[in-house]
């Protein structure tokens, strides 16, 4: 038996032999059988006991050593197979048998550095293709011409021709298994949302017409799902993602011998097939992520790193660009067909795409991580009130609450921290004004689906390259109050905007919505303060009444670390404390939550009734015992 051991952070391998002992020590100090030199490493960190032929884990150090998922008490062993995956800091440490199988053997080997031969055999094949076709000088509406798309397949396929022979095992094992393991968090992904799973938009069916070999990845794919034990159930998708991630490499390896030559080549010439027309034609490695139903942003971190927030958490997905000239074309390839453009003298844009996602681009000099990218996705279906109280982020009844305030025309600020689910909040909020009023919306980049006929949008607009024609959302916020609005929802007050938003809504808009970033109902108060003084000087005390006669209250969200996002205050702006000067906020409902974990927290009644109480009862949206 042996332990290979290698570095996430620099791919570097070490492999150690455990024949003739009865254990092995793994720790940061050299003395140890398996040294990982690494702050994240205890000097003792853990051992692989060897009894009777069975292999244990026993956990030595405080740093954490993580088996199937789980972390290992201090003191505590458990049991492991050959083959299978245990964690030590930054290190994932792998127990294989010498004398398994050629393709387990080429699998573990091939683990020094998971996808680096195959992203330079994608590198050399594009190289190969750029040769030959002169792709950088074709037009954004080549890849919707078959004729075209045809010809760039036909010499990809003779490009393929000559390499197939000449790719080495490791490479095709490593093509192989991130196949494999895509098919099977996209069935996840998929799964959870009862959609269909969707091919590339580049995706040939004559090209993958080998229906053998589809059926076989497919028998492959159940096989492993079953072994990694994912359940389908839409409430576990984390749990789910986590387990492939944890046990996939192990159990991939025990049934690498079912995957014959012809299946390994069928594999191989699709998984390179898509990739390269992914990046000629579409948006590289983002282009099946941005189909993903439960990513909800999609980060790009130079050319080497993407990462996406999936059901609330951040996860590195293991792809990479070409270069960066590849992560630039794409970047282009997004914002040029919407007018906007991006190069040394503008490297920052905002855009939005057109299902409604928001991008934001950010190239050198600016960025000293290489060119930057980050795409927010937004649901098809515009959630609901029901879904929010489904997901947990509000509670049946302050559902019916929050949906009194805005019928009653009760002008509302959402605040939260980013990716809190304002924006999402201000949407749901945003369909409960009556169809017979005129709602004018103001945006950065316009995310709000409001289902109401008579909605007048307007979304900001950037200078030009004279630096000329901008419109901010301050200046579409003057300019709305010009229009004969019953209410204005703006979706983010971030600057000097505020003070206008304010006086909307002291002037006969009542129930008028907007969000703003903060950390709590009362650092909203301070926030407005700041952000209304960026307009114009005038004292704090005239500031204060200004805020408190146009906000009748708050609700804020917040991001917990198990990724869920709740409203933990809704709260009543009262008054001006007379001997302090403060506004008062007076919380009506709040988060009762335990520790860090929010699934256990409910947002109950703190006993206060806000002032605005009786005239939604005599408005007969509220009964006279719904505090009770």
């Amino acid at each position: 038996m042996q332990l290979i051991a290698y570095s996430q952070f620099t791919d570097a391998r070490q492999i150690v032999s455990l024949d003739g002992l009865a254990e092995a020590s793994i720790g940061r100090d050299d003395d140890n059988t398996l040294a990982l030199p690494s702050p994240f490493v205890s000097r003792h960190h853990a051992k692989v006991v060897i009894d009777n032929g069975s292999y244990y884990v026993e956990n030595l150090g405080l740093n954490g050593t993580i088996v199937r998922g789980e972390n290992v008490p201090v003191g505590s062993r458990v049991p492991l197979s050959p083959g299978e995956e245990f964690k030590v800091g930054e290190f994932s440490v792998y127990l294989l048998d010498q004398g398994e199988q050629k393709a387990a053997t080429t699998l573990s080997v091939r683990r020094r550095d998971p996808l680096a031969e195959v992203l330079e055999l994608e590198c050399r094949i594009h190289q190969e293709l750029l040769h030959r076709l002169n792709l950088r000088t074709i037009e954004a509406s080549a890849k919707d011409d078959p004729r075209y798309v045809a010809h760039i397949r036909e010499h990809l396929r003779n490009i393929l021709d000559d390499e197939i022979d000449d790719i080495e095992d490791a490479t095709g094992w490593a093509i192989v298994e991130d196949f494999v393991k895509r098919r099977i968090t996209d069935e996840i992904s998929f799964g959870h949302t009862a959609r269909p799973r969707q091919d590339s938009v580049f995706s040939d069916a004559t090209e993958i017409a080998d229906h053998r070999s589809e059926e076989a990845v497919g028998r492959i794919v159940r096989v492993l799902r079953n072994a990694i034990g994912v359940s389908g159930d839409r409430s576990r998708l984390k749990q789910d993602l986590r387990l492939v991630d944890d046990k996939f490499p192990g159990q991939f390896d025990r049934i690498a011998d079912q995957i014959t030559g012809g299946l390994w080549e069928h594999v191989v010439r699709s998984y390179i097939t898509k990739e390269i027309l992914d990046t000629v034609l579409g948006l590289g490695p983002l282009q099946d992520l941005l189909d993903m139903p439960n990513l909800t942003e999609v980060m790009v971190v130079g050319r080497d790193r993407i990462y996406v927030d999936e059901a609330g958490v951040i996860r590195n997905t293991g792809r990479k660009f070409l270069s960066d000239e590849v992560v630039m074309t794409v970047i282009e390839r997004i914002v040029t067909p919407i007018g906007r453009r991006i190069d040394q003298s503008t490297p920052i844009v905002d855009a939005r795409l057109p299902d409604g996602s928001r991008v934001n681009a950010t190239i050198p000099p600016l960025s000293l991580s290489g060119p930057l990218l980050t795409i927010r996705r937004f649901a098809e279906k515009p959630y609901t009130i029901d879904d929010l109280v489904e997901f947990g982020s509000l509670t049946p009844w302050t559902a019916r609450f929050l949906q009194s305030c805005v019928a009653g025309r009760k002008n509302v600020l959402v605040s939260g921290g980013t990716a809190s689910g304002k924006t999402t909040l201000l949407n749901v909020l945003s369909n409960f004004i009556s169809p017979d009023e005129r709602i004018i919306t103001i945006e950065d980049s316009a995310e709000l689906q409001l289902s109401q006929e008579h909605v007048v949008r307007m979304e900001t607009r950037p200078a030009n390259v004279e630096g000329k024609g901008a419109y901010t959302i301050r200046h579409l916020v003057q300019n709305s109050l010009r229009m004969r609005p019953d209410r204005v929802v703006v979706g983010e007050c971030r600057g000097p905007e505020a003070l206008d938003m304010l006086q909307a809504m002291n002037t006969g808009h009542d129930g008028s919505l907007t969000t703003i970033h903060a950390n709590g109902p009362e650092d909203a108060m301070k926030r407005l303060e700041t952000l209304v003084l960026e307009a114009v000087e005038m004292p704090v005390r005239a500031i204060r009444e200004q805020i408190v006669t146009a906000l009748d209250m708050v609700v804020h969200l917040s991001r917990f670390a198990d990724g869920a996002r709740k409203v933990t205050h809704i709260s009543e702006v009262v008054a001006i404390d007379q001997d302090v000067g403060n506004i008062i906020v007076e919380d009506i409902f709040t988060l009762n939550k335990t520790g860090r974990d929010s699934r256990h927290g409910l947002l109950v009644h703190t006993g206060y009734i806000p002032t605005f109480a009786r005239d939604l009862i005599a408005k007969g949206l509220l009964t006279a015992d719904s505090f009770a």
